[in-house]
């Protein structure tokens, strides 16, 4: 997984210009900024309220309301557990309370080591292999704790 750049004001600022022409562009603007730096600082916020002509409330309701977009910086690896029905019925609420007490985390929390923030994601389209997550992007089926365990171990070496 790319590392993403220290926040930085004139190069958020230069991403939200570069889209401000497009029609619903705080979508785009929020998905680019992310992209950049890992995460939407709040800092972001007044700056793509005053290029998009709308309020900040506005723009903290849309980077709050979609759980896909983070507040704080990620650790250096993700992993996104998903909570969606098919997963649900194949143990994916243990593995999930496991995985958390185990690295003393709630949903959206990165480790205290940095090494792994754990993340909820509401389907992956890989229902026939439930359980499933994404680790670094990558697609990881029939979860189990043993698989867990292993991606643990594997965010704190790297």
């Amino acid at each position: 997984m790319p590392q993403p750049v220290q926040w930085d004001i004139a190069r958020a600022s230069e991403i939200v210009e570069a889209h401000t022409h497009r029609d619903g562009a705080a979508l785009p603007v929020l998905h680019a900024l992310q992209e950049e730096f890992g995460f939407v600082a709040d800092e972001a916020i007044p700056l793509i309220a005053s290029a998009l002509n709308l309020s900040r409330a506005e723009v903290r309701g849309i980077v709050t309301f979609y759980h896909d977009f983070r507040r704080q910086p990620p650790g250096r690896h993700v992993l996104k557990l998903c909570r969606a029905e098919a997963c649900q019925s194949m143990g994916a609420p243990r593995l999930a309370r496991q995985i958390l007490e185990q690295e003393g985390v709630d949903w959206g929390g990165t480790t205290a080591d940095g090494a792994l923030t754990i993340e909820a994601v509401y389907c992956l389209g890989l229902c026939v292999c439930a359980p499933a997550a994404l680790y670094d992007g990558e697609p990881v089926a029939r979860l189990d704790a043993t698989t867990l365990a292993t991606l643990s171990r594997e965010a704190r070496q790297a």
